[in-house]
């Protein structure tokens, strides 16, 4: 027999070789670059041979969040288009904390992730065909530290302005996937819940904001070590100019809606976050957020309310996370309406599927029901 030959030295890969066998590894996960962070893993396994393998990833006691272990499987693919999960255990106690993967794939060769990527280079296919679609513009917001655009889609010609935006946290990969949903959406010219948007709506849509998060395989930080989710009140060329590109456009076009699109890695639901203990917090934009996650709701049982983060005191709200910095700053101007979207790296336990868990093909199709919901928001808010 071979030994199983692992390697991780492509776009979005993650993993270091502890010691390798004939059908079993002993692996651990890359820290993120100038950062502790670390959970993302993806790499690839070759010489399988139809042999039953056994993956341990070890020291993840001390991960991002260890508690996001507990329950998860692990997705694997041998064509990088169908990704299903993997027999999965956590042992809190093994080795600093171990995650065995065993599987037994037809082939010789098989990829691993902590959920289905989204690599650069589909990134760049989307952006170019949306891009050639009828109506849409694109610009590019700014240029991260390893030199990579921060592409924005435009399209629609109405006076409201929506924010959508992903992947500030690049390991979050079910953000972009959220997005490719949404924008073959929202491109569809046959779709009409999509014409009455883009008749009501300017979008503005930043699919990836973490680019160099992404290439690198990391999980929550740019080439910095920055998470992007914590720059919204002071960005800086130096540290965050994805945020700084961003947060300019936004300042130039106003925004009276915004979705920022995450994963969750412990809760096993998709939930929605808001900005409750903003300084200027009114009843009303407290109002418009509740009458949108009522709404959504209503639309699609992989959405509840049940579960989430806690809720910030009056006066307590983060300013430097992008939600509550932009009910902040254009609340009084636009009332805006902000909010963060979570999907879980695990399943929706409310409806599980034991094959996939959650999944590309759900969070795209969780986009569609988000901006059906919108254009019913937008329909109450109008009468």
């Amino acid at each position: 027999m071979n030994t199983l030959t692992i390697d991780a030295a492509f776009d979005g890969g993650n993993i270091e070789v502890l010691d390798c066998g004939e059908t079993s590894a002993t692996l651990a996960i890359r820290k993120d670059h100038q950062s502790d962070f670390y959970q993302w893993f993806y790499f690839r396994v070759a010489g399988i041979g139809g042999r039953g393998i056994e993956l341990k990833l070890t020291g993840l006691a001390s991960s991002a969040y260890p508690d996001g272990w507990t329950h998860y499987r692990a997705v694997t693919s041998e064509d990088r288009a169908l990704w299903t999960r993997a027999e999965t255990a956590w042992d809190r106690d093994a080795d600093g904390g171990t995650l065995t993967i065993r599987a037994r794939p037809a082939g010789d060769l098989a990829w691993f992730a902590y959920f289905a990527p989204y690599s650069m280079e589909r990134h760049h296919d989307m952006i170019a065909e949306a891009a050639a679609s009828d109506g849409v513009a694109h610009r590019v917001l700014a240029h991260s530290l390893d030199g990579q655009a921060v592409d924005c889609l435009e399209l629609g010609a109405g006076e409201t302005q929506v924010w959508l935006y992903a992947r500030q946290h690049p390991g979050e990969t079910m953000a972009e996937w959220w997005m490719e949903g949404a924008i073959e959406f929202l491109t569809d010219p046959a779709e009409p819940q999509a014409r009455m948007l883009r008749e009501r709506c300017r979008f503005h849509i930043v699919p990836n904001a973490n680019p160099d998060g992404s290439r690198r395989g990391h999980l929550r930080t740019n080439a910095a070590g920055v998470n992007l989710n914590r720059e919204w009140a002071q960005p800086t060329p130096e540290r965050s100019p994805e945020v700084l590109g961003i947060r300019n456009a936004m300042d130039a076009s106003g925004v009276h809606f915004a979705m920022d699109v995450h994963g969750d890695e412990a809760i096993p639901a998709v939930f929605l976050a808001g900005f409750n203990g903003i300084p200027s917090w009114t009843e009303a934009q407290g109002a418009g957020y509740s009458r949108y996650a009522a709404i959504l709701e209503r639309r699609t049982p992989d959405f509840q309310t049940r579960l989430g983060y806690p809720v910030a005191p009056k006066g307590k709200a983060n300013l430097t996370m992008s939600t509550n910095q932009l009910a902040e700053r254009f609340g009084p101007s636009h009332g805006c309406v902000a909010m963060t979207l979570e999907m879980p790296f695990k399943d929706n336990d409310d409806l599980p599927d034991p094959v996939q868990g959650w999944s590309p093909e759900r969070s795209k199709l969780l986009a569609r029901d988000c901006l059906c919901a919108l254009a019913e928001w937008l329909e109450q808010r109008a009468s």
